[in-house]
């Protein structure tokens, strides 16, 4: 049997909804993963060139919390912005938060190749440590 990446997302099969998966030997970097899996979702950014970089910070709290903030964050900002992370750089914060880089391009730089987002499920939301590492599950309404 092949062992996964230390580090990789996926998507995986759900009725009507997207369903991502993320994972990596941090916090930070299964965060980062899951920003991927998101955009990955709908957008194909082959070829596409950051334009701005865009940073944030995710006050502190539960761990799942702060996965669903960091991912709201892009729908939020595609939605407003017409923002969409090509890289995702996160660092933890002295508060117990996050601090989110993201390098982006414009929504008409990329093409559509699914269903975007329009919010963050709390349904069978999943994001902690385990033997491996930090993995994490989230549904994305579409």
């Amino acid at each position: 049997m092949d062992r996964r990446p230390p580090r990789g997302h996926r998507m995986v099969p759900h009725t009507a909804d997207v369903r991502i998966e993320a994972w990596a030997p941090d916090r930070e970097g299964c965060v980062a993963e899951a920003v991927t899996a998101l955009v990955d979702t709908f957008v194909d950014t082959t070829g596409a060139t950051p334009e701005a970089t865009v940073e944030f910070q995710v006050p502190s709290g539960d761990d799942p919390d702060l996965l669903v903030g960091v991912l709201n964050e892009v729908i939020f900002r595609l939605e407003t912005e017409g923002d969409v992370p090509l890289a995702t750089e996160v660092r933890a914060a002295n508060d117990g938060g996050l601090l989110v880089r993201w390098h982006t391009t414009g929504s008409d730089a990329v093409e559509l190749v699914g269903a975007v987002p329009k919010a963050v499920s709390l349904h069978e939301l999943r994001f902690g440590r385990g033997q491996e590492g930090w993995s994490g599950a989230v549904t994305l309404d579409v």
